[in-house]
This record gives structure tokens, sequence and C-alpha cells, in this order.
């Protein structure tokens, strides 16, 4: 069975965006040690863009060979005139309103998230899912994540979006791993309680 990680970005009060939902404000922490990081152990949450403009293309997937994200963090791309923002790997959408990609790499999962990503998880691989944000998937797919990766960056929102827009639930995690950057960021890794 493959995990599906919760890779995602927030502030020290657990905010993953203001509250437009824009987290732009976390960019200024990737620094050269950070950078290596991401170079070294999770090469395949940078979008393909930003993998070319960092040297980053010839880099193999690591972890992830698929990705689910929700409709607004796939906006923050098509914004930019990206319609494969992570064509290094397979994309899929979560969306009740977007009917028709706009990429033949894109898939959009209109209906029955959670039967998707229950029949992705039990495909044979060895890599895993990368699940990008946001935070109404996040709430919605709760049950389904086997794994946490919270980069927490030195920043107080005070108000903004929710890491998981979901209801009161409480679900359990085991600490795997904390690591600490020279420019304040925090890495968490978390493995789900059974």
């Amino acid at each position: 069975m493959r995990k599906l990680t919760y890779f995602i970005a927030c502030s020290v009060d657990g905010f993953i965006g203001d509250p437009d939902g824009d987290g732009t404000s976390m960019f200024p922490f990737v620094d050269e040690e950070f950078l290596a990081f991401l170079k070294a152990e999770y090469p395949e949450t940078v979008a393909t863009h930003g993998r070319r403009a960092l040297g980053m293309d010839d880099l193999p997937n690591k972890r992830f060979d698929t990705i689910v994200q929700g409709r607004g963090s796939y906006d923050l791309a098509l914004k930019e005139g990206i319609t494969s923002p992570y064509a290094h790997l397979r994309e899929y959408v979560a969306s009740g309103t977007l009917m028709k990609s706009p990429d033949p790499n894109v898939e959009i999962i209109a209906d029955d998230l959670v039967g998707k990503v229950r029949e992705l998880k039990a495909e044979d691989s060895e890599f895993g899912i990368y699940l990008c944000g946001g935070s109404k998937i996040a709430g919605e797919l709760l049950d389904e994540i086997d794994e946490l990766v919270i980069k927490t960056y030195p920043l107080v929102y005070g108000s903004g979006m929710q890491m998981f827009g979901a209801g009161f639930a409480i679900s359990e995690f085991t600490l795997e791993s904390v690591r600490t950057f020279g420019n304040g960021v925090l890495v968490r890794s978390y493995s789900r309680k059974r």
C-alpha cells in the first residue's frame, strides 16, 4: 500500500496561507541550506518550472510519483499560464468546478476524491503520493493521510487558511523526525498512529 503524504508549508500558528490562501510570504525562507535539503530529500515537490530554474531537472524522484492538489493550489499555476505545474509527476486536481483539464498530463477528480485516492494508494509502486494542498482536500482526506511533513516557517499570520479545512476530529500521529535550519525553518515528519 502506497503512502499519502501531506507535504505542506505553514506559519508558526499553523496557517498555510493568508485569508485568501496566498502563502507566498514563506518563499523568502528558501535559502541555500533549505534548498539543498529539498534537492536531497524531496526534489519532486518543487514545481517543474522551479526545477528548471534551479537546475534540478535531472534529479530523480526520491519519494513520490503522483501528486494530488486542490483547485486553489492548481489555480496558482494557471494564473501564471502553467497548465502542468508538476509535469515530472502524474498530476491529479480535485475540483468540482473545473470540468475539463487544460492539460493532457492533468486528470481532474470531479467526485469521490477519497475513492480515487484509495485507488491510487492500492497501486503497486515504490513511490508514494504527494498531497500538495490545500486545506479543503486535506480535510476531506484526513483519514487517508499516512504521513505529515510540515515545513514550519518563522512567521505568525494571526489568521488565514488552516492546514486542515475540516470540522473537529482527533487524528493521532507519531513524531518521526525534526530538522531545524539556520533560517528558522523547522521540518517535522509524523506517521499516522495505527
